[in-house]
Parts: structure tokens; C-alpha cells; sequence
């Protein structure tokens, strides 16, 4: 899909370079996050969901997936829980 389209919002300075902040620790920019509430505003037809900062757990398994460490799961996901409930 084409990006044609603007958005312009004005927000307070302080504010926006917190969020910046926050949203940087997720990965994710200040576009990404208006693209993705809209579409998900598009799909619920209202106001979708809660973005949060993954714990510190979550963060410690993203850095470990991204250093090539941890295990890849194939299939539907009933398989794959199945699988993961089966291992010791």
C-alpha cells in the first residue's frame, strides 16, 4: 500500500520526546504507531489497544532471538503449544 497521505499532529515538546523514547525501547516509530492504531482503529471499528514496554523477561528473549539463540516453532499454533506443554 502506497503512502500518500499526512498527518499532522502538534504535541507538547516534552511529551513527544518521552514517547519518542518509549516507543524507541519497543522498536517502533512515531509513523509506525499511528499506522498501526488506524488500522487497527479500522479493524475494531473503535479504539483498539494498549501498547506497553515489554518486561524485562520479554526483552531478555528478544535480544536472545536476535542473537540467533533460542528455539524456532513450526505450525498452527495448537501444534505448537502442544509441542511446547510437551517439553521438560
Amino acid at each position: 500500500m502506497a503512502k500518500t497521505a499526512y498527518i499532522n499532529a502538534r504535541v507538547d515538546k516534552a511529551l513527544k520526546a518521552k514517547a519518542e523514547k518509549v516507543l524507541k525501547e519497543v522498536g517502533v516509530s512515531a509513523t509506525d504507531l499511528v499506522e498501526m492504531t488506524l488500522c487497527q482503529v479500522v479493524l475494531q471499528q473503535g479504539v483498539p489497544f494498549s501498547v506497553q514496554k515489554p518486561n524485562k523477561e520479554t526483552l531478555r528473549e528478544i535480544r536472545a532471538l536476535r542473537a540467533g539463540k533460542g528455539k524456532i516453532y513450526s505450525g498452527d499454533t495448537k501444534e505448537i503449544l502442544d509441542r511446547w506443554l510437551k517439553e521438560p
